[in-house]
């Protein structure tokens, strides 16, 4: 499969206007005002101003971070426009990146010198609990039997299940299309967990892999018929290769992203909350979708906050 890098312009406005390279490299934090570019997919100029003086007492995950003096935040590296890790820079892009660093940043961290680790799908959950990422920013839909395990802020976005096909088949046009078809998800994702619920194929020909880019390529090589998941996703994939896939149907689930924190720490997730709430508020989430997901052509409804 050809990955292509997404480079993403400059924003003005409500944003700082110092220019920072965007993403931290996995492992090594990336030094500010860098400003490399080349083959990225993050943008160059969406900065956000530290907080100052941030205490938030009672949280046991805080303390954590103001110990260890930076963050380490487990994301997606394979979701174009989402998350995506460059494979020459190992600079990490997209929408779900940039809430990553909006949050630490009112958390009183430096962005920049954020760790970004991949979790797989499957993993996240212990992940958090383990205490190994402070938390989780990567299309991590919000279900009741996840709130069990760990504690959501948001929504900051929403997106809906659809299906990726090859662009010259014309057998598949939604999820009532699927039977006697080899659809494929990742492992512990909600929507192959819907495939198989509602027997939209045949459970021999469900394909699960621990990638969504493992699932493209097997699209790609014909040796599955489609894949599924969050459209926001599937969009990123077809906007790099549009002479070869697409995007069918319509939208056939509400899946909430949220972002995943212990789910003992109340502090930390109502902080986490009022700083996405802010950003809804004053224009900042609207810059970030413009940047980053917007770059497919699709819009995007501001998401209402659940807080609990």
């Amino acid at each position: 499969m050809r990955i292509r890098t997404l480079a993403v312009g400059l924003l003005a406005g409500g944003l700082a206007l110092t220019t920072l390279t965007a993403c931290g490299k996995e492992g090594t934090p990336s030094s500010p005002g860098s400003g490399d570019q080349s083959g990225t997919n993050a943008p160059a100029a969406l900065s956000y101003p530290v907080a100052q003086g941030v205490d938030l007492a009672g949280s046991p995950v805080f303390a954590k971070m103001k110990a260890a003096g930076a963050l380490t935040v487990g994301a997606k590296d394979d979701q174009p426009n989402l998350g995506l890790k460059d494979p020459t820079t190992g600079k990490f892009g997209g929408f779900d990146i940039e809430i990553a660093k909006l949050v630490s940043a009112g958390l009183g961290f430096d962005p920049e010198k954020i760790t970004f680790r991949t979790v797989d799908s499957g993993a996240r959950e212990q992940t958090i609990a383990n205490g190994d990422v402070n938390y989780y920013v990567g299309t991590y839909s919000i279900t009741d039997k996840r709130k069990a395990l760990v504690s959501f802020a948001g929504p900051y976005f929403v997106a809906g299940q659809d299906l990726l096909v090859r662009k010259d088949d014309n057998s598949i046009t939604g999820p009532e299309t699927l039977k006697g078809k080899k659809v494929c998800s990742v492992t512990g994702s909600t929507p192959i967990q819907k495939v198989r619920q509602q027997n939209l194929t045949e459970p021999n020909n469900i394909v699960e892999f621990q990638k969504y880019s493992q699932c493209v390529e097997k699209l790609q090589s014909k040796d599955v018929d489609a894949v599924t998941t969050d459209d926001a996703i599937l969009k990123g994939y077809a906007a790099q290769e549009p002479d070869t896939l697409k995007v069918v149907g319509k939208t056939f689930s509400t899946e909430k992203y949220g972002i995943g924190l212990n789910k003992d720490d109340k502090v930390l997730r109502d902080k986490v909350n009022e700083i996405l709430q802010k950003a809804l508020d004053d224009g900042t989430w609207q810059k970030i979708y413009d940047a980053t997901l917007g770059k497919s052509g699709s819009t995007a409804t501001k998401p209402t906050l659940e807080k609990y």
